[in-house]
């Protein structure tokens, strides 16, 4: 009943009720899955066979898999990938000292009271 080609039912998890088609037999109670579904191994307790079987080779390909199904009249959405486009990364600055960064603000102090001294004296 579990063969290559199978058309199966999920019938458990985050896809059950999709459609989809049995590409391999794994170890004991599993096999790998595809179509409706996301390509994966699934436990055959989670799958319901249908008398319907599809001629596949054996570990076929995603797009395979698709046209088979199309034959048969049950669709597969496709999903687009899209590229985003590439931006630079902002560089990371260093980070200063904290002396530099105390003389610093005493420079800005002085410049400000010699300012302040000069508007005095003009006035």
């Amino acid at each position: 009943m579990i063969e290559v080609g199978r058309l199966i039912i999920k019938i458990a998890g985050r896809d059950a009720g999709l459609k989809g088609v049995i590409v391999e037999v794994l170890e004991k109670g599993y096999v790998l899955i595809d179509g409706q579904v996301r390509r994966r191994k699934c436990n055959i307790l989670h799958v319901e066979p249908l008398d319907k079987v599809i001629k596949l080779p054996k570990k076929a390909s995603h797009e395979e898999i698709v046209m088979a199904l199309k034959v048969e009249g049950i669709g597969v959405k496709e999903k687009k990938k899209v590229s985003k486009e590439k931006t630079e990364k902002p560089k990371k600055q260093r980070k200063k000292k904290e002396k530099a960064i105390v003389e610093e603000k005493e420079e800005k102090e002085k410049k400000s009271k010699k300012e302040v001294k000069e508007k005095i004296r003009n006035k």
